[in-house]
């Protein structure tokens, strides 16, 4: 293709130009300088460049934070990479920080009762729906990859995956009873705990919102349940001669003879093996079983 045929972003891109190389100069001759955003037309038209002086693409944290506060710098710059690499600035992924963190702030305020009532009337574990017990193995399996994430070189970007991964399972639950919404508010609590060294003023603000008297960091790091990482049911494939027919959740202790019944109780493998010889039956606990039949 000749360049005559090339746009302006496949010539930057078949060179490996970005907007920093060469756009500044011209609108600051121009007179445009702070009128055009040049991060955005670095995303849009060029390879996003490595922040350089030389460049003129680098950022102005202070601009940076007053448009979405220092927990959202702090956030982004932390998640973006880990600690020991560089990374490009790309302004969609300062908006991805905010918009996370203002999901954050409306989630907790919209459930702060379940946290009020989880701090003054504690949690009765036996009474928690199915959901209820799942959620509460997923904060506790986040609270153990965070610890984990951190103390491995300092990654913060998967540590604060795994907090993001935690607010949507809490966005997407839907409590049983008011047990489950307690397990709402607990989990609010482990969240908080969790962010505030990253985002301390809102995770702060977010606290004392709850009716805390105390502060974030007097707190200390959440302790983990190891009654809650206990799974009590797995799911596992049914195979009828090698072949997948069926998935089927099973009681994690249950024997072979126990799991063959249910296996044999789910509709799809009924329909495989009605009318045939069972000649043999391999089940590996807990991952799958294979049923033989002629």
């Amino acid at each position: 293709m000749s360049d005559k045929n090339l746009t302006l972003k496949e010539l930057f891109q078949r060179e490996k130009l970005s907007v920093g190389d060469n756009v500044i100069f011209l609108f600051r001759a121009l007179g445009l300088e702070g009128k055009v955003d040049l991060k955005r037309l670095e995303e849009d038209l060029g390879e996003v460049a490595k922040m350089s002086k030389s460049k003129a693409n680098t950022v102005d944290p202070e601009s940076v934070i007053e448009k979405y506060g220092a927990d959202t710098v702090r956030l982004y710059t932390l998640f973006a990479a880990p600690p020991e690499r560089d990374f490009e600035w790309v302004e969609s992924g300062i908006e991805g920080a905010y918009r996370f963190l203002n999901r954050l702030w409306n989630f907790v305020l919209k459930h702060s009762e379940f946290a009020r009532r989880f701090a003054s009337e504690g949690l009765n574990k036996e009474k928690l729906s199915k959901e209820g017990r799942d959620l509460r193995r997923k904060v506790y399996q986040t609270v153990e990859k965070f610890a984990r994430e951190m103390e491995k070189d300092y990654q913060f970007n998967t540590a604060i995956a795994s907090v993001m991964e935690l607010l949507n399972a809490l966005e997407d639950f839907k409590p049983q009873n008011l047990e489950d919404e307690k397990a709402v508010g607990e989990a609010i609590e482990v969240v908080l705990k969790l962010l505030y060294p990253i985002t301390p003023h809102i995770c702060e603000e977010l606290w004392h919102r709850l009716g805390k008297n105390t502060r974030l960091y007097e707190e200390g790091y959440p302790e983990v349940d190891r009654d809650a990482l206990r799974v009590e049911e797995v799911e596992i494939p049914v195979q009828i001669n090698g072949k997948v027919r069926a998935r089927i959740t099973i009681p994690v202790e249950a024997d072979r003879d126990t799991v063959l019944k249910l296996a044999l109780e789910n509709e799809a493998v009924k329909r495989h093996t009605e009318g045939k010889e069972i000649r043999k039956v391999i089940y590996v606990p807990r991952r799958l079983l294979n049923i033989v039949v002629k």
